[in-house]
């Protein structure tokens, strides 16, 4: 049975991967949020991830531990940087939501470091 984006946005962590511009694969675990046919995450505004999405917006998402050992074969997906503040504060949300007490203290450190300032939200969809 083939995995499918609604399976893979379940998942308590989510390998992310992203794509240099010569097409080389770099992945990263991540935590996400399920937001209706989408998902969110909250990464740095100035982290390689963000870089290589605004040079391509393709990625592939899998089933992961903390560790970032994949679980599962990847689906494509879509990302759009988020960098308004409203949108960045409904990510923020989203992820206490999700992770509850833990979402909400990484959720505060990260406000304590920046917040909207330094961070971006991200979204995904299924491509």
């Amino acid at each position: 049975m083939a995995t499918s984006f609604a399976d893979v946005i379940k998942a308590q962590y989510v390998s992310l991967t992203t794509f240099t511009k010569d097409g080389r694969p770099k992945p990263t675990p991540i935590w996400i949020a399920p937001d209706g046919d989408r998902a969110l995450v909250i990464t740095g505004k100035d982290s390689w991830k963000v870089k290589r999405i605004r040079n391509t917006p393709r990625v592939t998402l899998a089933v992961c531990d903390r560790s970032g050992n994949v679980k599962g074969e990847p689906v494509e997906a879509v990302a759009t940087i988020l960098d308004q503040a409203p949108q960045i504060e409904k990510v923020y949300s989203a992820i206490g939501n999700r992770y509850g007490l833990l979402g909400k203290v990484f959720n505060f450190f990260s406000k304590l470091r920046g917040g909207t300032t330094r961070n971006v939200g991200l979204e995904l969809r299924a491509a």
